[in-house]
């Protein structure tokens, strides 16, 4: 595929959408966890296990998902992906027990892994270096709408219906993703299959190929530390509002979607300082941001500060990736011309399963508001370490 200087924003808007997937699959459900736990026979913990899961399984379906793109070419991968979505969507609004919804949960993440995984491989076929950063940035401004709507769409439909309607409009949502794709990223003739490069068919090779780039190594882990304490964050959020702090389902969605509001703000001055700072050193910036705001949340938890304590703090914390992932995944691609996709896979399913296995780790642990801030302190340190270590090796 040519490279291009200049990507149409109807591209932007179908891979944005394309990844708006995650966040709707994670979010939308929240407002309803003490619904389902009714409804299920467990207690809201239970529930929130399936956080754990979705995020787990879509690690797994990102790794099959990208040295597959690479091979097969990025259409057909993602297309599956997304009715696959769309069928186990449409099966878990008929779970009746806690495993059928895990297991549901499971092959929902599987399917949205080879979606997602393709479009960080679909933007660096078109673009690199500084141009890739705004572009992710330009998805990332886009897709940040999914999570501050999220809750408060989950609200809206509780208010229609029971708690399985919301996996139905998520069916729903996979399957108009398609004809959208379809008339602006794959609009025209079909794209040969890639060709083959040093590596080899094998994903194996594939990988291997990704694991002996060490430079770009540091850019995974420095991504996982940062997305896992916001998974924690997430994965606790409905417990946190509407139990610690003892907020209504439509104060909690008040209240996620603060959250979204600093990460577009984060974004937008990400999107200026592009023109003027190079995408590593924003990262750096914002990885202080976010140790700054993880500061804030140990006073809120420890301390037990009043609600807009924690809300200000959390709002750093979490608006802080709105300027770190874009950069972060440009940083990291910026080392692969080729295999690009087995590259973000490995970036993805690495970010995601850890992610997903230290959510789920959590859920052994005491349920109280300082434990998870704790946990999610952890998260930051690493962060902040990675941020340290590349100061040491100037680009």
């Amino acid at each position: 595929m040519t490279t291009q200087t200049h990507v149409p924003f109807t591209i932007v808007l179908a891979l944005a959408a394309t990844l708006m997937i995650g966040p709707f699959s994670i979010d939308t459900y929240l407002p309803a966890f003490p619904l389902m736990a009714d409804s299920l026979g467990v207690d809201i913990h239970a529930v929130s296990l399936s956080i754990s899961v979705y995020i787990f399984s879509l690690a797994i379906g990102q790794l099959v998902g990208g040295p597959m793109s690479d091979h097969f070419g990025r259409r057909g991968v993602l297309i599956g992906g997304l009715l696959l979505f769309a069928g186990a969507s449409f099966g878990l609004a008929f779970s009746q027990s806690l495993n059928a919804l895990l297991l549901g949960r499971a092959l929902q993440a599987f399917g949205a892994g080879w979606a997602v995984v393709s479009v960080p491989a679909l933007v660096r076929d078109r673009v690199r270096g500084q141009q890739a950063a705004k572009l992710f940035s330009m998805i990332g401004l886009v897709m940040i709408v999914a999570p501050g709507i999220a809750p408060g769409i989950g609200s809206l439909l509780l208010r229609l219906g029971s708690w399985e309607i919301i996996f139905v409009f998520l069916g729903l949502y996979a399957l108009a993703v398609i004809p959208l794709l379809l008339v602006t990223v794959f609009r025209g003739p079909r794209p040969p299959a890639p060709v083959r490069d040093a590596a080899g068919p094998g994903v194996l090779a594939r990988y291997h190929a990704v694991l002996k780039t060490t430079p770009a190594l540091p850019f995974i882990g420095w991504q996982a530390a940062t997305f896992s304490g916001l998974v924690l964050f997430v994965t606790y959020a409905s417990y946190i509002y509407q139990i610690h702090f003892g907020q209504s389902k439509d104060a909690f969605a008040l209240l996620f979607a603060l959250n979204i509001v600093a990460m577009f703000s984060f974004n937008l001055l990400n999107r200026v300082l592009l023109s003027y700072v190079t995408s590593l050193r924003i990262l750096q910036a914002a990885t202080v941001a976010q140790a700054a705001g993880m500061v804030g949340l140990l006073f809120s938890a420890t301390l037990d500060l009043p609600l807009a304590a924690f809300v200000v703090s959390m709002m750093l914390y979490a608006g802080s990736l709105g300027a770190m992932s874009p950069n972060n995944n440009a940083c990291f691609l910026e080392h692969f011309s080729g295999n690009s996709g087995s590259a973000a896979a490995l970036m993805g399913a690495t970010t995601f399963g850890i992610s997903g296995l230290l959510s789920g780790l959590t859920t052994l642990l005491p349920h109280t508001l300082v434990t998870i801030v704790l946990s999610m302190s952890g998260c930051a340190l690493v962060s902040f370490s990675f941020m340290l270590l590349s100061l040491r090796r100037p680009r």
